[in-house]
């Protein structure tokens, strides 16, 4: 069965949700729960993130 999907904007806000709920002393695996999501879907998200703050690379640019 397939799970529900999240809207692109609540994607952009699960993980800022996690990074807050971290700085008020939960454990990853805790605040990943309370926001509903799983753990490789949070690490999913924040992969993604991060390789869109880096923008594409090309050979070119990185030499």
């Amino acid at each position: 069965m397939a799970g529900k999907r999240d809207k692109p904007e609540e994607i952009v806000l699960k993980p800022w949700q996690v990074e807050v709920l971290q700085g008020q002393g939960s454990s990853i695996a805790d605040a990943v729960r309370q926001i509903g999501v799983t753990q490789p879907t949070y690490y999913q998200w924040r992969k993604e993130r991060a390789m869109s703050a880096i923008g594409p690379r090309t050979m070119a640019s990185a030499a």
